[in-house]
């Protein structure tokens, strides 16, 4: 049966406290309620009620063996989740929580199969946006939440792709603006020498080297399972998406115009001034430059675009250095089939 979801608007530097107690008082009855971090906005559950936790699945229509990534207001709250806290997970959250980075631990008994997939670890981040944190700690307890979208689909970057998505089967929609960073958050496995980034994101390798060392990046299946978002078919328009690796804008043009008028429609994304013109067949949208800007923008240009009617959608890929690495494992994903 479709729910009435609320949304709500608020300041995203001072978030309304009465409006912050309903959502958590919503919360602790099981409901859901979605969120914005610095990242992308999340879909929440009280993260130690496996029925709650058990609705996001419903409601996104998301696999249950995709691990869920735990919300928390500080290192203190660790002690529901895990009993396991190596010494370098606590000098990586003195450095980057709060902020974009999930640290994945060996799980308490405590914590729900729901959250952790079935396996034996939980991944669990600081979020840097003072709605988010302000939710947690009227909760009181950690919050289950994944990114606040149909599975498979762009991430949501506004309260408007969540409402697109997800009007009709969640209870309330804090709307807090548009996103800071606009890509999910790095995810890190110190259980591994060296430590292993299962899924890139804004916290890059060389932000980290300075503090543990080196760093990897995962390379086998097994071991990527750990993370959410990494298994299944992710951040995809309904278009079909073609990247174009090595920021060839010659090579995208020349494959945008020969698939454009043939009864197609097509979109090229690529960086900054581009010789061909839009048509009704081809819209034309030039992305930044500026990685930060091209993070943030990214799935919401994918939406606009699926909601412009596109068949296709051809994408001129980014240099894979720093952040870069990041925005290429969501094209590659989005490309997938």
């Amino acid at each position: 049966m479709p729910r009435k979801t609320l949304l709500v608007a608020m300041d995203p530097a001072t978030p309304d406290r009465q409006a912050i107690r309903r959502a958590a008082e919503s919360l602790r009855r099981g409901g859901l309620v979605a969120f914005p971090t610095e990242t992308v906005y999340g879909l929440g559950a009280d993260a130690l009620n496996p029925e709650a936790v058990r609705t996001i699945f419903v409601a996104k229509g998301r696999p249950l063996d995709n691990p869920i990534i735990v919300h928390v207001a500080g290192p203190q709250d660790l002690a529901v989740l895990t009993a396991d806290v190596p010494p370098e997970a606590t000098l990586l959250m003195k450095r980057f929580w709060p902020g974009p980075l999930t640290l994945i631990f060996k799980r308490s008994a405590g914590v729900p199969d729901a959250v952790t997939g079935g396996g034996d670890t939980v991944a669990v981040r600081m979020p840097r946006n003072a709605i988010a944190l302000a939710l947690v700690r009227a909760l009181g307890r950690p919050i289950a939440a994944p990114s606040a979208n149909l599975s498979g689909r762009p991430s949501p970057t506004t309260a408007g792709h969540v409402l697109a998505d997800l009007g009709g089967r969640i209870d309330i929609i804090l709307d807090g603006g548009p996103v800071e960073v606009g890509l999910e958050s790095t995810v890190l496995d110190l259980s591994q020498h060296p430590p292993v980034i299962l899924r890139p994101g804004a916290v890059t390798a060389a932000d980290l080297k300075p503090f543990i060392g080196r760093v990897a990046a995962a390379a086998e299946p097994a071991l990527r399972r750990r993370s959410p978002g990494t298994r299944y078919r992710h951040y995809s328009p309904r278009a079909r998406v073609t990247l174009v690796a090595g920021g060839d804008q010659e090579a995208a043009a020349r494959l945008a115009t020969s698939h454009a008028g043939k009864g197609r429609k097509v979109a090229l994304l690529t960086h900054g001034p581009c010789p061909l013109q839009g048509s009704a067949d081809l819209i034309v949208r030039a992305m930044p430059r500026d990685l930060k800007a091209y993070a943030r923008r990214m799935f919401a240009v994918m939406r606009e675009l699926d909601e412009l009617g596109v068949d296709e959608m051809i994408i001129e890929g980014v240099a894979e250095r720093g952040l870069g690495v990041a925005v290429m494992d969501r094209l590659r994903r989005a490309a997938s089939r």
